[in-house]
């Protein structure tokens, strides 16, 4: 007989991400909020830290009815200043956000339990740690004080601590508050990120790495050793994709308990006619942009738009690998069409191109000479130092007339208001003709699943837990599905490029109808992994957890 799933009455999570967007994670809380709310409404509280005292937060509004009692006795009883409120996205959860600055007073007394208890290494300890590590604690105080004040032993009750910064809270309610189940979910391991960020192949030698000696030799002890401690000691443990599950098995000596897969909402995606005209619309400024730069005059219906963007780390997301795909595909003779590359990665931007400017406000005049530096739309502080150009400049890609293909780094944030492309990057995506992501690390990857939902076909590798993942749906045979999952190992550089040069080609000679059905099968594959389908896998982790806690007090 199956047992019933059990349920929580009240969830609380804490990330660094919390009305605080920085990357991937921001988007997995996010847009899983509202599916939450939907089954608890209101009994789930994200908590973040406080960061905006005095200053508007654009992603939070502030409450003063809300939990009105109890944040008047966390702050003269508790001693803790939260402010509280709602999340401004689909849903609207509520949001404590914890001012953690007065707990550096006491770092040395917790560092100390930590260890004494739990066997954390703090000493090592430098960078955004101790900022962190004060965080986590202050969002395992707020988690007591609410529950203290609040609830009862009959509320079944569960913490969810996301990444490495907030494991210090699980491992403080561990102690502290018993009654509380714990869930532990690391988006990417420390060292498995600074291992293949520091060039070393992750993969082959996965087996024969040892996480503690690594970490050690990477200067990353006390990262490594929270994320590792509480691996183990939490009542349940959870990582995103097969793939990082691999890397915790080896590197933290600890198999996750369930694979929380990071689905998404397509409510951001247009649908019929305004999807067209974004569409229309994105490939128009792209194009007008890029001939601008170049002095050429690149058309809308001979072009194919391909673009890749992502945090800037070179390597890991395959950035070099692109690159060197577009220099393979420039000499392809079977080529059927021009291609525009863009690039958007946001790197040490100055400001926008004033000549750039002069000319996109020229309507009239056709440009026929390139600027200088015709690859890039915002001057960089670093220009001499940077990896996309100083690679640019190593292949010899010139962007000439004669060249069919085309490279335009844009390298700010795509938020609307960069002084040049002034659109938001959900608002170029519909543009492209294909996305390529070529991770070399990606835990899960989020730019090839957005990409699909916007029914854009898209390459990713099967190094991405996305990646992973679309090779295991049904009728899913490569690009004419939508998605091109490309093998990818430590050692084949060379044909991932061939591989990316190969399937541009292919697209290239296709017919529109062809291409029509294509990006309708891209769209499919995005509807597979929203939340509606993957938040299962959330409810089998509370159930672990709380059956853990439960067994935790009987014991």
């Amino acid at each position: 007989m199956i047992n019933e799933l059990l349920t929580p009455d009240y969830i609380f999570e804490a990330s660094w991400e919390v009305c605080n967007k920085v990357g991937g994670i921001y988007t997995v809380l996010s847009t899983r909020a509202k599916t939450l709310q939907e089954k608890f409404r209101d009994r789930v509280l994200f908590i973040g830290p406080d960061f905006w005292r005095g200053k508007e937060n654009p992603l939070f509004t502030e409450s003063d009815n809300l939990c009105a009692a109890w944040r008047q006795h966390a702050t003269e009883k508790d001693g803790l200043s939260v402010r509280v409120g709602r999340w401004n996205i689909p849903g609207e959860p509520i949001v404590i956000l914890v001012d953690f600055q007065p707990f550096f007073a006491k770092k040395n007394e917790i560092y100390t339990e930590m260890w004494n208890r739990y066997q954390v290494d703090s000493l090592h300890a430098y960078g955004d740690y101790d900022e962190a590590s004060m965080f986590a604690y202050a969002a395992g105080k707020v988690t007591e004080s609410y529950y203290r004040f609040n609830l009862s032993e009959q509320d079944k009750v569960v913490f969810q601590a996301h990444e490495w910064m907030t494991g210090m809270g699980a491992l403080y309610l561990q102690a502290y508050v018993p009654e509380i189940a714990t869930i532990f979910t690391t988006h990417a391991t420390s060292i498995g990120r600074s291992i293949s960020g520091n060039n070393k192949p992750l993969y082959d030698y996965l087996f024969a790495y040892n996480g503690d000696q690594m970490a050690e030799e990477l200067n990353m002890q006390s990262k490594h050793s929270i994320e590792k401690q509480t691996a183990h000691y939490v009542d349940c443990f959870t990582t995103v994709s097969e793939i990082t599950n691999n890397e915790c098995k080896e590197l933290l000596d600890k198999s996750a308990d369930v694979i929380l897969l990071n689905g998404f909402e397509d409510d951001f995606v247009p649908k019929g006619s305004t999807y067209a005209g974004k569409r229309k619309r994105a490939r128009t400024l792209m194009l007008n942009v890029a001939n601008k730069l170049l002095g050429q005059e690149m058309s809308d219906d001979n072009t194919m738009i391909i673009g890749t963007s992502g945090r800037y780390e070179f390597r890991n997301k395959g950035l070099d690998v692109f690159l060197e795909a577009m220099n393979r595909l420039n000499r392809d003779k079977n080529l059927r069409k021009n291609v525009l590359a863009v690039v958007s990665v946001p790197s040490w931007v100055g400001e926008a191109r004033e000549d750039l400017l002069q000319r996109l406000k020229n309507r009239e005049t056709k440009f026929t000479t390139p600027l200088e530096c015709p690859f890039i739309t915002h001057w960089l502080h670093n220009m001499t130092h940077d990896q996309v150009l100083d690679m640019l400049k190593y292949l010899g890609m010139g962007n000439r007339p004669e060249d069919k293909v085309k490279v335009v780094f844009v390298p700010c944030y795509l938020n609307g208001r960069d002084g040049i492309v002034n659109k938001a990057y959900y608002d170029l995506v519909p543009g492209l003709d294909l996305g390529v992501y070529a991770s070399y690390y990606e835990p899960w990857g989020y730019t090839p699943l957005e990409s699909v939902a916007f029914s854009v076909p898209t390459i990713t590798t099967d190094l991405s837990g996305f990646g992973r993942w679309v090779n295991g749906l049904k009728n899913q045979h490569g690009i004419d599905d939508g998605v091109e999952v490309i093998h990818r190992s430590d050692y084949n550089y060379s044909e991932v490029a061939d591989g990316i040069k190969d399937t541009v080609t292919y697209l290239s000679s296709k017919t529109a109808n062809e291409v029509k059905a294509i990006r309708k099968r891209a769209s499919a594959v995005a509807e597979q992994a929203l939340w509606k389908h993957f938040i299962k896998y959330y409810y089998e982790a509370y159930d672990v957890a709380l059956r853990n806690a439960m067994k935790r007090l009987v014991g």
